[in-house]
């Protein structure tokens, strides 16, 4: 990794003032860089003889006309105050060095933008709000911050001017560097997102309350229940490119036996990062008994014929929608008896939660068809003293169940987080709400109170579930589910 003249970002060592772009402070070089300085003739070359790059005529974000009517709900919701939505900054991850920056889901919905320091404004107006995108403009030239700053467009790429930001989003930009002055003059009511830009809330620090910027959280939480067309477009975008890393997996188990869990890690992210962002979340690579471990993301364990792996894996689209799909795979092609008896209950528990997933029912009910088939499995099975009723009352399938059996899907693969219960978990469906159905077993390899063949045995089967107007849609139907049909299809990308 080469070595920048400076480890700080642009604004660290910039000037606040904007008047005082003349004025503003030299770019200090690194404490044990290898050269000492600049000199004037040095300085005065690097700033002539480029090429005029701006970009003209670009067309705007496909999400452009759906950002647009996600601005204006909010502009109803909150009249006369003024809005703040934060994209975030880079996070250090070791010295000079950064994580990969992801924008907040916040401003990423409401904008389409995903780069760091941006900031979405809301200003009021007699007729509801006129919105501001702010963002860092074009690496300066001038003072030499292009190519001496760690954050220089040299160092780390091109930004897009302030004017293709606005023909990109829509949204009339300014420079971010002059926010915090015009936020700290700002009279009339505020609400921000909070957690995100530090320098932000301290410019507002005076005009906040937290109970009021958490109810925009909500709102903005809430907001993205229902998806739009494009959000539920990307979303099986996402999925499509899932199942092709979960057929990716299969196809090279042999060299994960020869390795280790990684290998299977790597596998899958590399078709996350051709073909989207990321992966969604940490890829839950889980072989033998590892699958009874319900995040397991070391992924640094053994990978034997013989074992189930189950696979817990999503890719992230370049517009940050995630897919999260589970499939437990035999690794030698083909279950044992126990272990198809243990998955066969899984997937008729996950068949009830799916057929539960209906517009106008409950969020519950699919969470509770699932249960209720476990329980009686269970009882069947002589695990756990019944009835079933008697079971689901007191929780007792839970010892091997252990979570919930979904989660609402989007923007985060736990989305939605911020809602109000009784908006989400005490719901009710309805069309273009997206969530996981994810029933499991898990018989810990400690568990003495199940006979010795169950034990070190987890079974999850998760599949990306789109409500419709009459019914649902599995979005990730083109990976199969029953035993026997993964079994085929295991032997088909083998062979």
């Amino acid at each position: 990794m080469s070595e920048a003249l400076n480890p700080e970002t642009p604004e660290a060592v910039l000037d606040d003032d904007a008047d005082q772009a003349d004025e503003q402070k030299p770019i200090k070089p690194r404490k044990n860089g290898l050269y000492p300085g600049v000199s004037d003739e040095l300085a005065e070359s690097m700033k002539s003889g480029w090429a005029d790059t701006e970009l003209h005529g670009l067309e705007p974000i496909p999400q452009a006309a759906y950002t647009a009517a996600r601005r204006a709900a909010l502009s109803a919701r909150f009249p006369g105050e003024r809005l703040v939505i934060p994209a975030g900054n880079l996070k250090t991850r070791s010295n000079d060095t950064e994580y990969p920056f992801r924008a907040s889901v916040e401003y990423a919905y409401l904008t389409g933008n995903l780069t760091e320091d941006g900031v979405l404004v809301l200003e009021p107006t007699s007729g509801g709000h006129k919105a501001t995108i702010y963002l860092l403009p074009r690496s300066d030239r001038e003072n030499g911050e292009f190519w001496l700053s760690g954050q220089g467009e040299l160092w780390v790429g091109r930004r897009h001017s302030l004017a293709e930001a606005e023909q990109l989003h829509g949204i009339p930009a300014s420079d971010v560097r002059e926010l915090a002055d015009a936020l700290r003059e700002a009279t009339g009511p505020v609400r921000v997102v909070r957690g995100y830009d530090a320098g932000v809330e301290a410019a507002l620090t005076d005009k906040v309350t937290a109970e009021r910027d958490e109810e925009l959280r909500v709102f903005l939480s809430e907001a993205r229940l229902v998806k739009d067309e494009f959000e539920a477009g990307e979303l099986q975008k996402a999925v499509d490119s899932t199942v092709r890393g979960f057929e990716d997996v299969v196809k090279v188990l042999d060299k994960a036996e020869a390795t280790s869990e990684r290998y299977i890690e790597g596998t899958f992210f590399l078709r996350a990062r051709v073909e989207g962002n990321d992966v969604g979340y940490g890829s839950i690579c889980a072989a033998g008994p590892h699958a009874c471990t319900l995040h397991w993301v070391r992924n640094d364990g053994p990978v034997r014929s013989g074992d189930l792996l189950l696979l817990d894996a999503g890719v992230e689209t370049h517009t940050l929608y995630t897919a999260d799909v589970t499939r437990t795979l035999p690794i030698n092609g083909t279950y044992s008896e126990i272990q198809k008896k243990i998955y066969d209950a899984v997937y008729e528990a996950q068949e009830a939660g799916i057929a539960a997933v209906q517009p106008g029912g409950k969020y519950r009910d699919f969470h509770d068809a699932s249960q209720r088939v476990l329980a009686r499995k269970l009882v069947e099975w002589g695990l756990v003293e019944g009835p079933v009723e008697r079971v689901l009352e007191l929780g007792l399938q839970r010892r091997w169940t252990l979570h919930g059996t979904g989660h609402m899907l989007g923007m985060d693969v736990h989305d939605c987080a911020a809602a109000r219960v009784e908006t989400y978990v005490d719901g009710t469906l309805e069309p273009g709400m997206c969530l996981t159905v994810e029933p499991g077993l898990y018989f810990q390899a400690d568990d003495l109170t199940v006979p010795e063949e169950y034990r070190g045995i987890g079974v999850r089967i998760e599949d990306d579930i789109l409500v419709t107007e009459d019914g649902n849609r599995n979005l990730s139907a083109g990976l199969p589910r029953r035993s026997d049909e993964v079994e085929a299809w295991m032997a088909s990308l083998k062979g």
